[in-house]
């Protein structure tokens, strides 16, 4: 059996959940194709040690493909990240009271690196699903970019096998009860379009040539 690392990062920020662990949990052991387990691990939101607990989760599980999870608060849809670009520059300390400004994730390293997953296959899957989604061109400046950065620096030093890229999911309904304003998603909506995300990645070996390109 070959395996596949999810992951989902804490609660942060005030909050008492977080989207991303609590899809990426609901996924833990779940077989794919006959052939895939899916291994679901929960990271700490904080600089550092995000990346270091997930070389040691892809040390422990040899994943063929890791797939990163987190919370974007504000977004109506699934964002498939597409770059990731090597710099802190945190609007709020993260759990261990860290706030790292302009740093280089990676001293030295390239600027950015692109995801391996085939995003805009995923994006229209997602689609043709009933899933809102899109490609997304910036995953921001706090953890979840450090993460994503750290996974592709991984990869492209051969410290990990497999494909890897990072997803951006909205909040939960609980989390926006008392301010209408914000958009969310159902955790059941979310769960499935991760799985889809999942099984595209998966088999599709070249993504598709459409546009998904962004004004601003």
């Amino acid at each position: 059996m070959k395996n596949i690392l999810l992951t989902g990062f804490e609660p942060f920020g005030g909050e008492t959940m977080n989207p991303s662990w609590e899809a990426v949990k609901c996924l833990d052991g779940e077989i794919l194709f006959g052939d895939y387990q899916i291994q679901s691990v929960q990271l700490p939101t904080v600089f550092g040690d995000a990346i270091h607990q997930l070389a040691q989760a892809q040390a422990r599980i040899s994943p063929v493909l890791t797939l990163c999870i987190g919370q974007a608060g504000g977004s109506s849809e699934l964002r498939v990240e597409r770059i990731a670009i090597n710099l802190d520059d945190a609007r709020i300390p993260d759990n261990a009271g860290n706030q790292p400004i302009d740093q280089p994730i990676v001293p030295d390293g390239p600027t950015a690196y692109w995801s391996t997953l085939p995003i805009k296959s995923i994006v229209e899957v997602l689609k043709e699903n009933g899933i809102p989604a899109s490609v997304s061109h910036s995953a921001g400046t706090y953890v979840c970019n450090h993460l994503f950065y750290g996974l592709m620096h991984r990869i492209a030093e051969s410290k990990v096998e497999g494909k890897g890229g990072f997803i951006h999911i909205p909040f939960l309904p609980e989390q926006v009860a008392s301010n209408r304003n914000q958009p969310s998603m159902s955790l059941e909506t979310i769960v499935r379009g991760i799985r889809i995300a999942t099984e595209v990645s998966l088999r599709q070996h070249e993504d598709i040539r459409v546009v998904g390109g962004a004004l601003d």
